[in-house]
């Protein structure tokens, strides 16, 4: 495929007001969150839920593209038309996650790679013939006073571009998620500091490989304080130094940055997001978001599996679809959340009155 139409579909990944949904968790891992809400997890309970999310009226307003995994991309919805083509009637995008997970790093008991490569031609070819326009694959780096090695991080950088390089080789744009975790007691500095060592030795890898920047997206971590550092960043200082960071390292060539939430609560991932974009100073990229459970969570937590509930978990899902969106152009408030508020206690009232 010409680098024009990989630009082409980066660019409407990346359209003012929209994001992704990143809905392609394993098997195992939605089976976890299933079992947490003790919602039997079988392929027609995940074809459900999935397919609740995927076609919520009104959500393509929001919705630019949708991450999905092998299980989903060959399933075909309750009405019996395939899920891919709900989303292509809708005209959002079809993505595929293609890694198959991280791995022990050999030499380093507490570091993964990321595997997949073998095979990975083969996989893209018949995901392209299914209908995904673009794939995603995801490094994890952990921090602690000693980790990540280099090692950690020049395998995962390696693996990302190969992975895109193949990707854009079948037509297809990659997403190159590099995601820093979170988890540990790391303040904002150590956090920004290991994030700059990661985009660094991403961006040479994907140079070394050939990978055309214009034809892919970046899927990096904001740069936040952990989860257990005692001190824990404002959202504007989140704002700043992931920003500052960004402009150190990725190139004007990228045309988009989908951050991922890791972890973040749902508001929280969306304040941080629309002060980022709030910002004043120059962005050369769209700065929008690929989020998975800060989308999905409150959906879950409201559909439990019941049919009835689904109605209500679309409303959900929608809302937060709503509220990245604006904040993904920088125009999102509070008043957004107390809105919604305010509609479910209705809502409430009414069926309490009806019955």
């Amino acid at each position: 495929m010409s680098l024009q139409s990989l630009e082409t579909i980066a660019t409407k990944l990346v359209a003012d007001g929209k994001g992704i949904l990143a809905s392609d968790e394993t098997v195992g891992t939605i089976t976890r969150r299933f079992e947490q809400l003790k919602i039997p997890s079988t392929p027609e309970s995940r074809r459900d839920y999935r397919e609740l999310l995927l076609a919520t009226p009104g959500s393509a307003a929001f919705i630019s593209g949708v991450i999905m995994y092998d299980e989903t991309i060959r399933q075909h919805a309750s009405g019996g038309k395939r899920l891919i083509d709900v989303l292509l009637n809708q005209g959002i995008v079809p993505g595929i996650k293609v890694d198959t997970g991280a791995k022990p790093l050999a030499g380093s008991e507490q570091e993964t790679v990321t595997e997949g490569l073998d095979g990975l031609r083969e996989r893209l070819k018949d995901y392209r013939t299914i209908g995904a326009q673009f794939a995603k694959w995801r490094a994890v780096i952990r921090i602690t006073d000693e980790l990540p090695s280099q090692t950690c991080v020049n395998a995962n950088a390696h693996a990302l571009g190969r992975y895109a390089a193949l990707c854009q080789e079948q037509g297809m744009v990659p997403i190159v998620e590099p995601e820093v975790l979170m988890e540990g007691a790391h303040t904002i500095g150590r956090c920004s500091a290991v994030t700059s060592d990661v985009l660094n030795a991403v961006l040479n890898a994907l140079h070394e490989n050939r990978v055309m920047l214009e034809g892919m997206l970046l899927k990096p971590n904001m740069i936040v304080s952990g989860s257990l550092c005692p001190t824990q960043a404002s959202v504007t200082e989140v704002a700043d130094v992931t920003l500052r960071c960004l402009l150190r390292h990725v190139p004007a060539a990228v045309p988009g940055i989908v951050f991922l939430s890791g972890g973040q609560s749902d508001v929280v991932a969306t304040e941080h997001l629309n002060a980022i974009n709030g910002r004043a100073a120059i962005k050369p990229w769209k700065l929008s978001f690929s989020y998975g459970r800060a989308l999905q969570d409150l959906a879950l937590a409201t559909w439990l599996g019941d049919g009835r509930n689904r109605e209500a978990a679309q409303r959900a899902y929608y809302h937060r679809a709503k509220c990245n969106a604006a904040a993904s152009i920088g125009k999102y408030s509070a008043a957004m959340e107390n809105e919604f508020k305010g509609e479910t206690a209705r809502r409430h009232r009414s069926d309490r009155e009806d019955d």
